[in-house]
């Protein structure tokens, strides 16, 4: 029998990964440096990867895994646009994109710590994309 919180964990990654992709296709259009595009488009592309597999995983267990919440989605809408009119620059952009990083790594920690039960391949999973968001994170700061 798989744990409950096996699946809660995949759900949650499931949407970390979702407001990730979203987030980083929000700025691209504002993005004038062809590096820092290329590293955005690389990192989005990952994320689209780990979403698949993702989608595989919840598929196995019969779930349809999980939006990131609305609320969530149009705050960040809204902060990027705000912030990104106020001064559209890549130094915005990448300053944007790593609290956006920084969010979800702390979120993701609080759910691995939440879900112990969950098998190792979703804690896996979990521990890739929070590798992820801090490489992102790295990578980004010659641009702040």
């Amino acid at each position: 029998m798989i744990e409950p919180d096996t699946i809660r964990l995949l759900r949650e990654c499931d949407a970390g990964v979702k407001m990730g992709a979203a987030s980083i296709g929000g700025v691209l259009e504002h993005v004038r440096g062809e590096d820092f595009r290329r590293c955005l488009d690389r990192c989005k592309k990952a994320h689209e990867a780990l979403e698949k597999e993702l989608e595989g995983l919840l598929e196995k267990y019969h779930d349809e895994g999980k939006e990131p919440p609305a609320a969530a989605k149009g705050m960040s809408w809204l902060k990027t646009n705000w912030k990104m009119s106020l001064e559209d620059s890549d130094r915005t952009a990448a300053g944007l994109i790593t609290d956006g990083c920084g969010m979800g790594v702390k979120s993701l920690y609080r759910y691995l710590n939440q879900y112990q039960a969950a098998d190792e391949t979703s804690r896996s999973i979990a521990r890739r994309l929070i590798r992820l968001e801090e490489q992102l994170t790295a990578d980004l700061r010659p641009y702040l």
